[in-house]
């Protein structure tokens, strides 16, 4: 059989969306919050001599600006200067460790468990595990231990959750009668709710179980997390609404759009040097700077179509804050605005709006619609269902809790119908726990 082989020249026609280097930074520029933006430009200032970057302090970070403030702008921005005097949960007990223990082998074993005390404050590391490390006995193991469990925060140096609570229930002389001996012998029993249990074994009222209960959960189950909040976290603001007698007006925040500047002097003093490699440098910078102003304004472009969209569409909210907001979703914006979704997605992720009466993240403005009533057409926004259900199990009887079944009976006469399993889904996403465990017991 003879095999033939030949070579054909096909044509073929697609069409193919191809990721340029230039639309992936522009697209990337979208994305940036504030904050992410402002240094990515300073870099950029860095790497390109024409460049020059300026931004307004006008709008200061929410959390540290104060409208009825007498101190000037400058003022105010050194307040947000962040303060070198953190001390990290390692640092502080080692601090501890030097001035209250001397110089001994037991000591020397506190400091060798100190590098196991993870960053929530407990110990990871076996008795047996550091006996076999240090070459110790039992007995002067458990002493360390015991030595390192006393230090503050109350809690730090436990092996497990009941550990780290009985710690701190053993430091409180304000304890509540019998809470340390529940944390000890009912742990679990406690956890569970199980406290008709509890209360046959240890002869108490239902009463005084409920509150050694409470006060258990004002205990922290991580002792150390406090030592890793390094400062406040401030939120620059990209848009801002106004109210004007009822006339709504937005606006992009001055932080939100830095001035880049154009360093023209310095481009013609280049290009007099009649150097071919200095000259096809500074073109290059110069198409730098072309490309980031462009994107710059781009990206305030797009910010503000979908600001106004989102006012637009949410009046009611901004006259009023406590008017429910209306079902709207990322398609809705994209058809409007003729762009396409993942673009509203950039636009909105990471970006805030403040308004008079708070500041919000603009992805905060979209839900989806769940229940259609008389009173609402095109349907209710799953945030405001969120809001009733919270609002039933405020006001509901602690000593008898309502179930999701009965939520649901609540809402279908108000016309919203819901399944049970979706008001089990939104409890949990806000998380209430469920009836049971939100039961109580309180003394008549």
């Amino acid at each position: 059989m003879a095999i033939q082989q030949g070579l054909h020249q096909h044509q073929k026609q697609a069409q193919r969306l191809a990721m340029t280097q230039t639309l992936q930074q522009s697209i990337q520029v979208l994305q940036y919050n504030v904050e992410e933006l402002q240094n990515f430009l300073n870099q950029k200032a860095l790497e390109n001599p024409l460049i020059n970057v300026s931004t307004s302090r006008e709008d200061l970070p929410i959390s540290s600006q104060s409208r009825s403030s007498s101190q000037s702008v400058d003022e105010n921005y050194m307040n947000q200067i962040p303060n070198d005097s953190y001390q990290s949960l390692f640092e502080y007990l080692l601090d501890q460790i030097h001035l209250t223990l001397r110089d001994t082998p037991l000591r020397n074993l506190v400091l060798f468990l100190l590098e196991y005390i993870d960053q929530d404050g407990y110990l990871d590391i076996s008795l047996e595990d550091a006996m076999e490390k240090t070459g110790s006995n039992k007995v002067d193991m458990v002493d360390a231990v015991t030595l390192i469990q006393q230090l503050d925060p109350p809690g730090v140096g436990a092996r497990n959750l009941q550990e780290s609570l009985l710690l701190q229930a053993e430091s409180d002389d304000w304890a509540p009668k019998n809470a340390i001996t529940l944390l000890k012998e009912n742990f679990e029993e406690l956890a569970n709710k199980k406290w008709a249990l509890i209360a046959k074994q240890q002869e108490m009222t239902l009463a005084e179980i409920q509150e050694i209960f409470d006060y258990i959960r004002t205990l922290t189950p991580k002792p150390g997390a406090r030592f890793n909040d390094e400062g406040p976290q401030y939120i620059f603001p990209d848009l801002i609404v106004e109210n004007e007698e009822g006339e709504l007006s937005i606006r992009m925040s001055r932080s939100a759009k830095p001035a880049v500047h154009f360093q023209q002097r310095y481009f013609q003093k280049m290009l007099q040097r009649k150097d071919s490699e200095v000259t096809d440098y500074v073109k290059g910078k110069k198409k730098e700077y072309d490309w980031i102003s462009r994107s710059l304004q781009q990206r305030e472009n797009t910010i503000l179509r979908v600001g106004r969209v989102l006012v637009e569409h949410q009046q009611a909210f901004f006259l009023e804050k406590t008017k429910e907001l209306r079902p709207l979703l990322l398609q809705d914006v994209a058809l409007k605005l003729g762009l396409h979704e993942s673009t509203i997605s950039r636009a909105v992720n990471g970006k805030y709006l403040q308004t008079r009466f708070g500041t919000f993240e603009l992805k905060s403005f979209f839900s989806s619609a769940v229940a259609k009533t008389d009173a609402s057409p095109e349907g209710l926004s799953v945030d405001t269902v969120k809001q009733l259900l919270q609002k039933f199990i405020h006001e509901e009887d602690k000593r008898k809790p309502l179930s999701d079944a009965k939520i649901v009976k609540q809402l279908a006469e108000r016309k919203i119908e819901v399944s049970r399993r979706t008001v089990a889904k939104y409890r949990e996403s806000l998380n209430i726990p469920s009836s049971s465990a939100r039961k109580r017991y309180e003394a008549d």
